[in-house]
């Protein structure tokens, strides 16, 4: 950013709130693939709900969301894949310097302000920042190189206690009262 001073000012809001059967960080799946079908619900703030019109035409949907429970960022990391460090950025470790996660999860349907989701892996009361579809023409690149990820060292399909803090102890992370 040369010639400025400061970094922009954001400002995000949750839309809603995503709630699956993962109450911690560690025992939960590090990637939708490996989620089993696990299913969750994703429930977003009723101002919010035609902008879900036409979703339920989709297979998979992208979830953004805001990682509440990870810790600090830390630019090197262990993660869950490899037993190896590596910087933060070629990662999906959840300690980032601005905590967002994404999950293409299976759009089982939609009911009003609810949508019923498959190969969630995703800590319980995540607040949903957004919801995009999933589009195999936009989104797929089968047979890319993914650096160490190629070469994994560990066979982590679920996260463990490396990344966990003590939960949130707000019970709406919508900040809704």
């Amino acid at each position: 950013m040369a010639g400025s001073s400061a970094p922009p000012s954001l400002t995000l809001r949750p839309i809603g709130v995503i709630r699956t059967p993962f109450a911690t960080s560690p025992g939960t799946p590090i990637q939708p693939v490996y989620a089993g079908g696990a299913v969750g619900r994703v429930l977003v703030a009723p101002e919010y709900e035609a902008a879900l019109d036409d979703l339920d035409g989709c297979e998979r949907v992208w979830l953004i969301y805001w990682l509440h429970r990870a810790g600090p960022f830390r630019p090197r990391v262990i993660p869950f894949r490899d037993d190896r460090e590596h910087g933060l950025f070629a990662t999906r470790s959840p300690q980032r310097p601005n905590p967002i996660g994404i999950s293409a999860v299976r759009l089982v349907r939609r009911e009003g302000p609810l949508v019923e989701v498959a190969d969630i892996d995703v800590v319980d009361e995540t607040p949903l920042l957004d919801i995009k579809p999933y589009v195999p023409a936009f989104d797929a690149y089968p047979g890319v190189r993914a650096g160490w990820f190629d070469r994994c060292a560990v066979d982590g399909r679920v996260a463990d206690e490396r990344f966990a803090v003590e939960p949130a102890t707000d019970p709406d992370p919508t900040g809704r009262p």
